[in-house]
C-alpha cells in the first residue's frame, strides 16, 4: 500500500493498547485509539479498587505511545463499506485498517432483581459504584458475592480481609476453572477469612432483592450489598454494524484475527472469537492478541500473507486478599494441571504478574514514542467535531 496508512483502534484495554503501540512503531502508519475514558483501566486490579488498596487506573500518557492519537469518545457504528467509524459525539473517523478491541463487561444475569439490585466489578464505573455502596453500609452488614470464578474469588477474599461478612454463592463448584488440587488452598484461605461458601446444584441464585438473595433450594440470605460476578458479555458494536458475529455477539475471525468477510478489520481481545480456536476471555489472552492483530495488519500492508496466531497460556493467578494467593499453572493450551503455588508466594506471583503486565505496556509505549519526532504536537485528547470526517495525524 502506498502512502500513509491510517489505522483506527477501537477500545483502549490491554488488547487495544498493545495493538496500538505495536502499530505505532512502524514508519508510514498513523494510529488513532478510540476509548470512552481518558484513563487506562487495570481491570485485573478492580477488586482492589473496591477496598481502596489500588486505584486500578493509569494515565494513557504512561501506557500509550506519544505518537498514538487518543480520541476520548465512544464508537457507535462501523461502516465497513466506507471504512468509517461513527462516534457518539457525532464525528467520524476514516481508516485503512481497523482493530476491533472493545473488550467485555458484566453479562445480563437473567435473574429477577439482579440488574436492579446487584453490583458489578467488571468495569471501572461498576467498581466505583460498588465502593460507594460499601462505604455507605455498616462493616457488619452481610455482603453476598455471586459467582466463584476468578473475579468472584478475588472480590470475596478482598472484602473479607477488609473485615466484611461475606457469603460466596458458587453455583455448582468453587473455582470451576481450577484443578482440584489448586482448589483446596483457595477453599482453606476463604475459610480462614471467614467467607461462607455455598456450592452445589441447589446453590444458585433465583432472585435478588434490595436486602436479600434467594436460592434455588428456597433459602433466603440477608444481603445488604450483592455483587454479581458470574459471566461476561461483549458490546454489540459488531452486530449493530452488520459484521459477522457468533451467538454471543463476538466478532468472528479466522486464525489470523481477520474478520470473516472483511480483511480491513482485525480483532484483539475478549470481543472476538476465532472460528477454529476459541480462547478464554482474559488479560493473558489480550496482551498476546494485541501484538498479533498488529502483525496481521503490518504484513498485509507489506503485501505479505498474515500468519495464524499462536496462543500460549501459563495459568491463572489469583489474589486472595493482600497476603495470600494461588497461582494455578496450565499447559500451553490453557488446560490446567495439578501444579500450583499458594500462600504468600501465590500472592507474590500474582503481584509480579500485575506489575509485569503494566510494565510491558509502558515499555511498548516507550518503543512507540521513540519513533515520534521531538516536535510532535499531536493533541492526545482531541475529540472530533460533529459533521466532520477526522483522520489520525501523521507522525
Amino acid at each position: 500500500m502506498n502512502g500513509n496508512v491510517e489505522v483506527v483502534v477501537v477500545g483502549g484495554g490491554y488488547g487495544g493498547v498493545t495493538a496500538a503501540n505495536s502499530l505505532a512503531r512502524r514508519d508510514g502508519v498513523s494510529v488513532t485509539l478510540v476509548n470512552p475514558r481518558p484513563t487506562f483501566v487495570e481491570r485485573i486490579r478492580l477488586h482492589q479498587l473496591v477496598t481502596g488498596s489500588d486505584d486500578a487506573v493509569e494515565g494513557f500518557g504512561e501506557v500509550l505511545g506519544g505518537n498514538v492519537r487518543l480520541v476520548v469518545d465512544t464508537a457507535t457504528r462501523i461502516d465497513a463499506a466506507e471504512r468509517q467509524v461513527s462516534l457518539a459525539s457525532g464525528g467520524t473517523l476514516s481508516y485503512d485498517y481497523l482493530v476491533y478491541a472493545v473488550g467485555s463487561g458484566a453479562s445480563d444475569p437473567g435473574v429477577p432483581g439482579a440488574a436492579e439490585f446487584a453490583h458489578s466489578v467488571s468495569d471501572l464505573e461498576g467498581a466505583e459504584r460498588l465502593r460507594s455502596a460499601l462505604a455507605a453500609t455498616p462493616e457488619s452488614a452481610p455482603v453476598t458475592v455471586v459467582g466463584a470464578g476468578p473475579t468472584g474469588l478475588e472480590t470475596a477474599a478482598e472484602l473479607a480481609e477488609a473485615g466484611r461478612e461475606v457469603t460466596l454463592v458458587c453455583g455448582d463448584v468453587l473455582g470451576s476453572s481450577l484443578h482440584a488440587r489448586g482448589r483446596r488452598p483457595v477453599a482453606r484461605r476463604l475459610a480462614r477469612l471467614g467467607v461462607s461458601v455455598l456450592e452445589g446444584p441447589r446453590a444458585r441464585v433465583t432472585e435478588v432483592t434490595q436486602g436479600a438473595v434467594r436460592l434455588d433450594d428456597g433459602r433466603e440470605l440477608p444481603s445488604a450489598v450483592t455483587i454479581w460476578t458470574a459471566g461476561f458479555r461483549v458490546p454489540d458494536l459488531a452486530a449493530r454494524s452488520g459484521l459477522r458475529t457468533d451467538t454471543e455477539g463476538r466478532l468472528v475471525t479466522d486464525a489470523t484475527l481477520t474478520s470473516l468477510g472483511d480483511v480491513r478489520i482485525v480483532a484483539a481481545g475478549d470481543a472476538a472469537v476465532m472460528t477454529d480456536r476459541p480462547f478464554r476471555m482474559s488479560c493473558q489472552a489480550a496482551v498476546q492478541l494485541g501484538p498479533a492483530a498488529a502483525a496481521t495488519i503490518l504484513r498485509r500492508i507489506a503485501g505479505k500473507a498474515p500468519a495464524p496466531v499462536r496462543m500460549f497460556f501459563a495459568g491463572q493467578c489469583l489474589s486472595l486478599g493482600r497476603n495470600e494467593g494461588v497461582t494455578q499453572f496450565s499447559y500451553p493450551n490453557d488446560k490446567v494441571n495439578a501444579l500450583h503455588i499458594s500462600g504468600r508466594s501465590g500472592a507474590g506471583v500474582k503481584e509480579i504478574a500485575c506489575r509485569f503486565t503494566l510494565n510491558k505496556l509502558v515499555s511498548g509505549a516507550r518503543k512507540a514514542s521513540s519513533r515520534a519526532s521531538h516536535g510532535d504536537s499531536t493533541d492526545r485528547l482531541e475529540s472530533p467535531q460533529p459533521e466532520h470526517r477526522t483522520t489520525p495525524s501523521s507522525t
